[in-house]
């Protein structure tokens, strides 16, 4: 739990509100909806405090709900914090050392209710504040309290949404009166004193993932194209735009951010994830600096304006990343796997977020079943395991929704999809495997076991039936090859299937393999459930597996699962997979049988396979062909009617690329 002691601090609109429950299973009806004249509320804090001596040690603890911007003698110094749920809300340790001098220092905070129902924190729910307190040798020098000031800022309005209801765009008015409201100089005078908030609810905790960290990333290209002003900064990040200007008062600067280009060298600022990445600056007249809310995923800017521009850079937020693994040595002579390595590393450092988002535009959220491959492959590239137990805490920390757990982790969007549990309880003995961390094996093992005894009462006979989620199977849809079972997640399961089943019965292998290492009693007799699971799908006459218990439909991704996951015992099952792979290849497959697939070939001690996988042409090299400098959410741009050009899932592969000991993934 958390040691500090400041109290939440808020306006008088947000003070008295009592807290909504916004959560719920998914097919539970609820009316809950967030008031929209709450919404967008970017809510500033200033505080002065005199030094006497410069400190030897200066930290600040600091969060805010939604979020905060924090500013020390009129500089940006960090933003945070990561999301959360309230009963588990995180602060942030700064060390502001280096921002503090002798005399008076001003400390300024941009804090922001989003009020949206979405997947990327717990918003809508009348929870918004500050809380922070400053310590400086040991003592405390400053608390939120009711001395801080407070005031709503004007210069925001809404103009549009990006993706699935992720995120306000803005117009900004530099002419408004809180514009430099982070300067020393500023006139606060007409601000009113904060309130505490009566009804608080929050529970502080210290995270246990690192604080993100900021990067600089100057303009690779800056041109007149199509008269406006063109800028490539090389590659797509994930921050804001930061840039300064000079123009008439009331003139208006639109800006179009994209992480492609349209066909006559225009920016694509209508992104394929959904999102339409145009916002507007008003000026004043004076020397302006853009204000911004909220981060987006972008290569290119294209800022249609007649003011003098300068100052123009990236400022690129991301988890800690270095770069601690290489290519296998057998490998590293090979350029294409090289290439797909080195995307998948630039993805992992620049696209990590506090969380292990999954989409860095159209839902910016943490996805439990792609959370599992990414901070996978994060512990690998980087021999810090600090994000995944992160997303391991988190994911547990649902629980309180549903025995099952929730697929949007730390968030006020409630989505349940049926397999990512299950790939959570593999996720917990890779991390063993690697860390060797026994104590946190034993933690999580009795959660996993609780996870499986809820899954376990939708089990008949050996077969897995509804669990009353929906079931993604592989995705998007267009990549199950004819997939005969179909759950939408709205209707209840028709049948038990192959895919739901291979889940549980590998997290069932896993969480026996857990107990083994711990000392305890095997979780649950494996052997019935694949005896089951082998008499109800598998066709002995072609040597695969059917979709569904009554359907006679053979899918490729069907079969992919019980290939990855070793669950027959006919050994011509695995020679037609093989023979089917030469035909189908790696591309027919998408996000979620990839992993298993190419698990599959270790398990057949085909390293040969993983390399023609990685070098097909047709998957991760097409992404570099078109241009990517992050991994796709598809093999291509076209692939998905709403693709997302930076998706961290499927950078996957470079766990297979790298030069680690690959007999860790199979269960």
């Amino acid at each position: 739990m958390s040691d500090m002691t400041a109290k939440w601090i808020t306006t008088p609109e947000f003070a008295k509100l009592t807290p909504l429950n916004v959560f719920h299973r998914e097919r539970q009806k609820t009316d809950i909806k967030s008031e929209a004249e709450l919404q967008n509320s970017i809510i500033l804090f200033r505080k002065k405090i005199t030094l006497e001596d410069p400190p030897q040690k200066a930290e600040l603890k600091v969060t805010a709900d939604d979020f905060y911007k924090l500013f020390i003698n009129g500089v940006f110094v960090t933003e945070g914090p990561a999301p959360a749920y309230h009963f588990r809300y995180r602060y942030d340790t700064v060390d502001i050392k280096k921002y503090l001098k002798i005399g008076e220092n001003t400390f300024a905070f941009l804090t922001y209710y989003s009020g949206l129902i979405n997947r990327v924190c717990q918003s809508g729910d009348h929870r918004h504040g500050l809380c922070c307190e400053l310590i400086c040798d040991g003592l405390t020098v400053m608390r939120s309290d009711r001395s801080f000031l407070c005031k709503k800022h004007s210069g925001f309005t809404i103009s549009g949404k990006a993706g699935y209801d992720t995120q306000f765009l803005q117009t900004y008015d530099s002419r408004s009166d809180e514009d430099g409201f982070e300067r020393p100089d500023f006139d606060d005078g007409k601000w009113e004193k904060a309130f505490y908030i009566k009804n608080d609810d929050h529970k502080i905790v210290e995270g246990i993932s690192k604080h993100i960290v900021f990067e600089k990333i100057r303009p690779a290209l800056i041109e007149k194209r199509n008269n406006a002003n063109f800028i490539d900064f090389g590659g797509c990040y994930v921050g804001y735009l930061c840039v300064k200007a000079k123009g008439k008062s009331g003139e208006e600067v639109i800006i179009r951010c994209g992480q492609e280009l349209n066909a006559d060298g225009t920016v694509r600022y209508g992104l394929r994830a959904n999102c339409n990445y145009e916002e507007k600056w008003i000026l004043s007249g004076k020397d302006d600096t853009l204000c911004q809310i909220d981060y987006k995923s972008f290569r290119y800017v294209e800022i249609k304006s007649g003011a003098e521009l300068y100052d123009i850079y990236l400022l690129s937020r991301h988890y800690p990343f270095e770069l601690k693994t290489d290519v296998r040595a057998e490998w590293k002579d090979d350029a294409d796997i090289k290439k797909v390595f080195e995307l998948c590393v630039r993805s992992q450092k620049y696209g990590v977020q506090e969380m292990v988002t999954d989409c860095m535009e159209r839902e910016k959220g943490v996805y439990l079943g792609d959370g599992c491959y990414t901070s996978l492959c994060n512990f690998i590239l980087t021999k810090d395991d600090s994000i995944m137990r992160q997303f391991i805490e988190d994911a547990f920390a649902s629980s309180f929704i549903s025995d099952t757990l929730m697929s949007c982790l730390n968030c006020s969007f409630m989505q349940e999809i049926a397999e990512y549990p299950l790939i959570l309880v593999q996720l917990l003995l890779w991390h063993y495997r690697l860390s060797y961390d026994k104590e946190f094996l034993a933690k999580n093992a009795k959660r996993s076991a609780k996870l499986l005894d809820a899954y376990a009462e939708f089990e008949k006979n050996g077969l897995l039936y509804d669990t009353h989620q929906w079931c993604v199977t592989e995705w998007p849809a267009n990549y199950r090859d004819g997939y005969a079972v179909n759950n939408d997640g709205n209707k209840p399961l028709p049948e038990p299937h192959i895919v739901m089943n291979a889940y549980y019965i590998n997290a069932v292998r896993a969480q026996n393999e857990m107990h083994k290492q711990l000392g305890l009693p095997e979780y649950k007799d494996e052997k019935p459930l694949i005896k089951a699971f082998n008499k109800a799908f598998y066709n002995s006459e072609k040597h695969l597996y059917k979709d569904g218990l009554t359907s006679d439909h053979i899918s490729y991704i069907g079969n992919a699962f019980p290939f990855g996951f070793g669950l027959c015992e006919d050994p011509v099952f695995y020679e037609k997979m093989t023979e089917w792979y030469r035909y189908k290849g790696v591309t027919g497959t998408s996000l979620f049988a990839t992993f298993p697939l190419l698990t599959g070939f270790i398990r057949l001690d085909r390293l040969d396979l993983i390399k023609a996988a990685v070098k097909d042409e047709k998957a991760w090299l097409n992404m570099i062909k078109e241009g990517a400098t992050a991994t796709y959410e598809c093999w291509g741009a076209d692939g998905k009617w709403n693709t997302s050009l930076f998706h961290l899932q499927n950078t996957h592969v470079a766990t297979f690329i790298s030069d680690m000991d690959l007999s860790f993934i199979p269960v």
